[in-house]
């Protein structure tokens, strides 16, 4: 038996409130672990920092940057690259306000 449009609707409602939780969710962790690094108080243009994540997203999903979530582990690399990123992501911005 197929489901009536509104059950159809409404089941898009509630799965659209469950995705714009996830995000917010997502968006917290990220901002915190942002502003532990110190992001928070770095003046960089929005283009150029979305970039950096950008370029640190991709190298975590191909693989060469995986973390063991310890900070300054032995043998990872994921915070001095994250840092030279950000760094020439700052670079490329000048002195632009985001």
């Amino acid at each position: 038996m197929k489901k009536p449009s509104s059950k159809i609707r409404e089941e898009i409602a509630r799965l659209q409130e469950q995705l714009k939780a996830a995000e917010t969710r997502e968006a917290e962790r990220i901002g915190r672990v942002a502003l532990k690094a110190g992001l928070g108080e770095i003046e960089i243009e929005e283009a150029a920092l979305l970039s950096a994540f950008e370029d640190l997203a991709g190298r975590f999903r191909r693989g060469s940057g995986k973390s063991t979530g310890k900070r300054n582990a032995a043998g990872s690399r994921s915070t001095g690259d994250a840092t030279a990123t950000l760094a020439s992501g700052a670079d490329a911005g000048g002195d632009h306000e985001a």
